[in-house]
C-alpha cells in the first residue's frame, strides 16, 4: 500500500508547555531517534509492527497537531503513543501545589511551567539507554547510542533525512561482545546489553510483566535482578518508561549537579542530603528530578 500523510489533533491538558518539551528534546545535537526542526519534532516509531513517521507540532496553545506517514490509518494508536510520550494524561496540579511550598522546586516550576516528563515507551530502549549512560558523560552516551542504533537499527529516508528506529531485542540477542566492543562500548556494557536482549526475546522480561507487579518498588526489585541494572538504572527506567511518578535515581550525576547549582553550594550534595531534600518531594520525586535536569539547560 502507498504511504500517505494523515493528520490528527490532540487536546493538551492544563500545565503543558510545548516550548519546554522541545527544549528537552533538543538538548543534544547528536540525538539520532528524533529530529527537532521549525518547532516540530519528527520521530520514526513502530506501532505493533506498523512503521510510522510522526511529525508533531502545535496548532495553538490548547492543541497539538500530529501528522503521520503510514500505509494505513491508525489515529487511535498514534494518539495513544503521543499522549504517553508527553505524559499528557497526568494531572500535574498536585505537583505544582507541592512545589509551591518547596524553596528548591518553586523557582523551577515557574521557570519551566508546563514541562512534562518525556517518555521512552519501549522498555528495551529505556534499559539500553540506562546501561549506555552508566559512568560516562551525556555527550559520549549519545555517541554510543548513535553507533548502536546505526549499526543494529532500521531506518527510513524522506527528503534526504534519515529517521531511525531503536534496535529490536532480536537484533542484539545474537550479537557478539566483540562487535559491540567495536562500537566503543565496554566489555561489561556489551555483555549487559546482550543479556537484556536475550531476556526480552525469551520472555523473561517485558514491560507488561513489570507493570503487572503493581508497584514501583516491586518493579525496581525485579529490574535490579538483571545483570547490569542497579538502583540508578532501575529508577531511570521506572521514571522514563514505566511512569512511576515517585521514581528517584538518587545517584544521578545530573541531579547532583543541578542541586549543587540551585543551592549555590561549593560541593555536590551527599546521598543523605539528597534523601533529606527528597522528603519534601514524596509522591512526585520523578517530576522533581526531571525539573532539576531541565534547569541544567538554562
Amino acid at each position: 500500500m502507498t504511504q500517505v500523510w494523515r493528520d490528527v489533533e490532540i487536546a493538551v491538558p492544563h500545565l503543558f508547555s510545548w516550548r519546554e518539551v522541545l527544549a528537552y528534546l533538543n538538548r543534544s545535537p547528536n540525538e539520532c531517534l528524533h529530529r527537532v526542526t521549525n518547532d516540530e519534532v519528527w520521530k520514526y516509531i513502530d506501532l505493533s509492527g506498523q512503521r510510522v513517521l510522526l511529525r508533531v507540532g502545535v496548532k495553538n496553545e490548547d492543541t497539538l497537531r500530529v501528522a503521520y506517514l503510514s500505509d494505513r490509518p491508525g489515529d487511535h494508536q498514534v494518539v495513544q503513543y503521543v499522549r504517553e510520550w508527553f505524559d499528557l494524561d497526568r494531572d500535574l496540579t498536585p505537583f505544582y501545589a507541592l512545589a509551591e511550598a518547596n524553596s528548591l522546586l518553586q523557582p523551577l516550576t515557574l521557570a519551566h511551567r508546563g514541562l512534562r516528563i518525556v517518555g521512552v515507551q519501549d522498555l528495551f530502549e529505556a534499559l539500553c539507554w540506562a546501561v549506555i549512560g552508566q559512568q560516562v558523560n551525556l555527550a559520549f552516551a549519545y555517541t554510543l547510542k548513535r553507533k548502536l542504533v546505526e549499526t543494529y537499527g532500521d531506518s527510513m529516508t524522506l527528503n534526504g533525512n534519515q529517521y531511525w528506529l531503536f534496535p529490536r531485542p532480536e537484533s542484539l540477542a545474537s550479537a557478539s561482545v566483540s562487535h559491540l566492543r567495536a562500537l566503543q562500548l565496554t566489555e561489561r556494557k556489551s555483555e549487559y546489553l546482550i543479556g537484556i536482549a536475550q531476556r526480552m526475546v525469551d520472555g523473561r522480561l517485558s514491560k507488561q510483566g513489570l507493570q503487572a507487579l503493581g508497584s514501583g518498588m516491586a518493579a525496581e526489585r525485579e529490574l535490579c535482578r538483571i545483570r547490569g541494572i542497579g538502583p540508578w538504572s532501575a529508577n531511570y527506567v521506572l521514571m522514563r518508561c514505566l511512569r512511576w511518578q515517585d521514581a528517584f535515581p538518587i545517584q544521578d550525576a545530573g541531579l547532583h549537579q543541578a542541586v549543587q547549582r540551585r543551592l549555590g553550594w561549593d560541593r555536590k550534595p551527599t546521598l543523605a542530603e539528597l534523601e533529606a531534600l527528597s522528603r519534601g518531594w514524596e509522591g512526585w520525586r520523578a517530576y522533581a528530578v526531571f525539573y532539576l535536569w531541565q534547569s541544567l539547560l538554562s
